[in-house]
């Protein structure tokens, strides 16, 4: 397939074989909205709106600190937080928070303007994901190719499998069986490994090489929560 400017990240991001490629494609987008949302998206108003409302995680705000000019962090800060003074606090003080206000303070802290920016612009390029597998032979090896699919974007890929129109039928099988064997023959390692590594502990096996199973817990980590 020719590319262009929406398959290019994607040939670049499974350009690469280690880890998932979904965490990748979320990393890619973290570092990109993170130094917008402190750079030009600081300047609009439609965003600071948005973000004025929603407010951050905390690990996006300490990336934002981390990353962003100081003043571009006072600035969202200050707008953000006199949306809070201004609408989740009672103005009187002698008054605890009406329900209203006390819903509104549970759904902030859950709640963060980049994260759901990520989650949304992953599922287009999951989108694109699913184009290049039909119409790509060389993108069909690199995805077939990949280490391994993390627990959680191997459901948010299943999931979207079902209603994405550009995964075509005739493909549709082959991709599901990918899939799969991404996620499972990953598994099946794993538990073969820390079951090694906790076997290793035995006084039988001192001495003895812990081979792959040596960063075994790590590894599952990443696989059950992403990286």
């Amino acid at each position: 397939m020719k590319e262009n400017i929406c398959n290019i990240p994607i040939h670049d991001i499974f350009g690469e074989t280690c880890g998932c490629p979904i965490c990748r494609i979320e990393k890619m987008l973290e570092d990109i909205y993170v130094e917008y949302t402190t750079g030009p998206a600081m300047m609009a108003p439609d965003v600071r709106i948005i973000t004025n409302k929603k407010g951050f995680c905390k690990k996006h705000f300490d990336l934002m600190a981390e990353k962003g000019p100081r003043l571009s962090n006072a600035l969202i800060l200050q707008t953000h937080l006199d949306e809070i003074k201004q609408n989740l606090l009672p103005q009187n003080s002698k008054k605890i928070p009406t329900t209203a206000q006390q819903k509104g303070i549970a759904q902030l802290m859950s709640s963060c303007y980049i994260c759901d920016r990520i989650e949304h612009d992953t599922v287009h390029f999951l989108s694109t994901v699913f184009a290049e597998f039909c119409e790509d032979e060389n993108f069909r090896k690199s995805y077939e190719s990949q280490e391994f699919l993390c627990l959680s974007h191997y459901s948010l890929v299943m999931k979207c499998v079902k209603n994405d129109s550009r995964l075509k039928k005739a493909y549709k099988k082959e991709f599901i069986t990918a899939t799969n064997n991404l996620c499972k023959k990953y598994l099946e390692s794993l538990v073969d490994d820390v079951t090694k590594f906790s076997k290793m502990y035995d006084y039988k096996n001192r001495g003895k090489d812990f081979g792959t199973s040596k960063d075994s817990i790590e590894r599952s980590i990443d696989f059950l929560c992403g990286k």
